[in-house]
């Protein structure tokens, strides 16, 4: 662990919670403890690693009059997204999903030749590439002003800001109604969800539909994906507390698809009031009733798997150091950062991570301090065992890099079971 800073709980640019995003209520249970935790996008240059890091709480808590789950400890959004460090066109997977995304958004719902599509969070434009390959007008909101230039650099119209009542005012008078909203991956980042779905029904048309992709909540359980907290995901999502939520402001869940991005998403349409819904809707909320999603225990037990988990990784990777061998990071993710903090895997165990992603490339994870160095850094001098932080993208990676694994080259999957593969 060489390297890290004392920690340190910022004071400043952070707020707590007394109650929950999406019903009000008071009656909030803490289950899990990820401890102080720096910001997992907050890649380092070699002249930072000196200055003091602020770390936040991470700490999950259950809802038990809507069963949503959340983080309450609240980091500034300016100070989260004004400058950013994922891209998503860097993404080969999250391309072809974009792809599907918006072949879904089309057979299914009705968008006039000169209808408006919005993309909230609109990174560099690739989701919106996808509809403007059809002749549909786009238009990108995107906080992050690093990102947004490149959107605009490729020629997609974007407004650098948040996305709030006021920014739908403005989109709506200059622009008029979108027939089509999407918030892929960006929801569960709001803490103001009310004034985040009034700017929503202001400016979707009467006949218009909001897609929202979330995390499945029933995914992170099952399958131990706590690294998936992080303090920008201030919400995980189940269909009982979008219902809950919609249904404040009339209107309604009309369809839900389950989705394998990001270790198991729902992607989730959303109309104005009287629309059917589909089976799909009933079917999940039986099965996240039998889950017993509604009960403080299935949390608890959650966080003391975690715990469990986390023991075993730590143990099966000090053994393999202890035997000599090289180890390396797969992928410089928001969520490795949360499980290299959580567990406290610092550079005694792994020499480096290697990343696709320009922004990341030459600096340092956040909290542990490891370097992040380009694909090619591991293609070059490959390590005995790589750890897959990236283990979204398994199978993906795992094609890619097989003549690594013919080679001799092994993965570490630490998720859900510690494994090497």
């Amino acid at each position: 662990m060489t390297g890290i800073n004392k920690i340190e709980i910022a004071k400043d640019n952070f707020t707590h919670r007394t109650t929950c995003r999406v019903c009000g209520s008071e009656k909030l249970h803490k289950f899990l403890s990820l401890g102080p935790t720096p910001l997992a996008n907050s890649f380092l240059r070699e002249n930072q690693l000196e200055a003091v890091e602020p770390y936040y709480p991470l700490d999950v808590y259950f809802c038990s009059n809507c069963y949503l789950v959340q983080l309450l400890d609240v980091v500034s959004p300016e100070v989260l997204f004004k400058e950013y460090a994922y891209v998503t066109g860097a993404s080969k997977p999250m391309q072809a999903h974009f792809t599907g995304l918006v072949e879904d958004v089309i057979q299914n719902f009705k968008i006039s030749e000169d209808g408006l599509i919005v993309d909230i969070g609109s990174n560099d434009g690739t989701l919106l590439q996808c509809f403007s390959k059809l002749g549909l007008q786009t238009l990108g909101i995107e906080p992050a002003s690093n990102i947004a230039r490149l959107a605009e650099a490729k020629g997609f119209r974007t407004v650098n800001e948040f996305f709030s009542e006021k920014c739908a005012v403005k989109i709506h008078e200059e622009h008029g109604n979108a027939d089509v909203i999407l918030a892929t991956n960006v929801f569960a980042h709001t803490d103001d969800l009310e004034g985040f779905v009034r700017g929503i029904k202001y400016l979707l048309a009467d006949n218009g539909t909001f897609v929202i992709e979330v995390p499945y909540l029933l995914n992170l359980l099952n399958n131990l994906e706590f690294d998936t907290i992080y303090h920008e995901h201030l919400s995980y999502f189940a269909v009982y507390p979008l219902i809950y939520l919609f249904r404040k402001f009339n209107m309604e869940v009309v369809d839900v698809k389950q989705v394998p991005v990001h270790g198991g998403s729902i992607r989730v349409f959303v109309q104005k009031a009287a629309k059917q819904q589909s089976q799909r809707v009933t079917a999940l909320l039986l099965i996240e009733q039998e889950a017993k999603l509604d009960s403080l225990k299935t949390y608890t037990k959650f966080g003391e798997e975690v715990y469990s988990l986390k023991e075993k990784l730590v143990k099966l990777l000090k053994a393999l150091k202890n035997e000599g061998v090289r180890i390396t990071g797969y992928g410089a993710t928001a969520k490795g950062n949360t499980l290299l903090n959580y567990c406290k895997i610092g550079t005694d165990i792994l020499d480096y991570i290697s990343d696709t992603t320009p922004f990341k490339q030459g600096c340092y994870t956040p909290g542990m301090h490891i370097p992040v160095f380009p694909e090619e850094e591991f293609h070059e001098d490959p390590p005995d065992y790589s750890l897959l932080l990236a283990w979204n993208y398994a199978n993906e990676i795992l094609q890619k890099e097989r003549k690594y694994r013919q080679n001799g080259g092994k993965f570490i999957l630490p998720i859900p079971e510690p494994k090497v593969i």
